[in-house]
């Protein structure tokens, strides 16, 4: 590898088997996504562990999204050069050591005291992009501190109150994050069953509203109140401000008009979707279903992928370019090089770092990431490819070919 280009994969297998052979001491972490999500569920209080882990209704499309991956199989490609790995991409003007991005996940603060800032630091110590959620446990400021030189993109749950949705815009942008990712599908909470079933719902403890009771345009809904000291009435006006099912495509005008960082709008599945995003002047779009939190039964994210990105190709003029990410069901490395096989220019981990947060914090983190990056340049070069740029449709082949 060069000197600028890490070597992922032999540099975590060494520290591994080294530290495993001659100190006696195995990984503290869980390495199999499987396993971190046991450990998680015994270690997390039962409404933590449901909250993260849960999807809507049956939980059907955190289930796709996970069967989705079997249905592509990777095809490898022998005697070709991989001694050096390239995994770095442009996104938006800025280049990023590997494709692979933290997704945003709020209320941290139920699965470690530390929360963002944990991850922050973790992302740091990985050069791995962090996504800032609006609903974090601290404030979208205090984790772009934390975030120091490394990127950070900030997460926007738009707001009826177009003052505090604007407000947020022109925070995240003083604050020195590099990209707004919109989040179109929540205008609503989804039905998900466990957190009912347990009457569960950390925002009615204030969890998870710090970047709303810190803010101006919000505390003037309150009257000048301290929300901090008027819990009830705080929540409540947050209840009513949260989201706003009213949007459409022409809403889009007024965003843009308001900030000059780059927009991604996060939860297209649909081509026609993308082709609107497009036309509207967005600057990227994420496919996602939330996870499979938000509509039970919803396409699965990688199956709608692929026609996203045809989408997005057809409708985008020569003279410029529109990234697609992919989020919702990342697991593991080979499921980096899929989505990316299928047209993704990058994509979002959620679950797994979160789950890490729960169980070590910081360390916890760091573990996930740097397995999932060895994981990936290690199933890169395995599969013939040097770099990003080599990886297309022909990597992978449906698996009933």
């Amino acid at each position: 590898m060069t000197a600028d280009t890490p070597d992922y994969g032999p540099d975590r297998q060494a520290e591994v088997y080294l530290s495993g052979m001659l100190e006696d001491e195995p990984p503290e972490f869980p390495v199999s996504y499987e396993d971190l999500v046991n450990r998680a569920r015994d270690e997390l209080s039962e409404e933590a562990f449901a909250y993260v882990a849960g999807g809507a209704g049956s939980e059907s499309t955190v289930d796709a999204n996970d069967l989705a991956f079997d249905e592509w199989q990777i095809v490898p490609r022998m005697m070709r050069d991989v001694s050096e790995r390239d995994l770095s991409v442009d996104l938006f003007g800025h280049e990023y050591p590997s494709p692979v991005l933290l997704a945003p996940v709020g209320v941290q603060s139920i699965l470690h005291e530390e929360a963002e800032l944990a991850v922050a630091r973790a992302a740091g110590e990985c050069s791995v992009p962090m996504i800032c959620s609006s609903v974090s446990s601290y404030s979208l400021e205090e984790v772009a501190d934390e975030l120091g030189a490394n990127p950070g993109w900030f997460q926007l749950y738009w707001s009826a109150d177009r003052s505090v949705a604007a407000s947020f815009l022109e925070r995240a942008e003083d604050a020195g994050y590099e990209a707004v990712v919109v989040t179109l599908d929540t205008p609503k909470m989804g039905w998900r069953e466990r957190d009912i079933e347990l009457g569960y719902l950390p925002f009615l403890e204030a969890q998870g509203l710090t970047n709303y009771f810190d803010d101006p345009a919000f505390r003037d809904r309150l009257d000048g109140a301290d929300p901090w000291e008027n819990l009830e009435t705080a929540i409540a006006s947050w209840q009513e401000c949260f989201g706003d099912a009213s949007l459409t495509w022409d809403d889009l005008e007024w965003l843009e008009a308001r900030t000059d960082l780059p927009i991604v709008v996060k939860g297209v599945l649909h081509p026609d979707d993308a082709r609107e995003a497009v036309e509207r002047g967005v600057d990227g779009l994420v496919v996602s279903n939330h996870g499979g939190r938000q509509v039970d039964g919803a396409i699965p994210a990688l199956d709608a992928l692929p026609d996203v990105v045809d989408a997005v190709d057809e409708t985008t003029a020569a003279d410029r370019e529109v990234p697609v990410l992919f989020d919702s069901g990342i697991r593991r490395g080979s499921d980096v090089v899929r989505a990316v096989a299928l047209g993704a220019d990058a994509v979002l981990l959620g679950r797994p770092y979160a789950f890490g947060l729960g169980i070590g914090g910081e360390d916890g983190v760091r573990a996930v990431l740097e397995n999932l990056l060895a994981d990936l340049d290690l199933t890169v070069g395995l599969s013939g490819c040097a770099s990003l740029d080599e990886i297309d449709r022909s990597t992978v082949r449906r698996a009933d070919r």
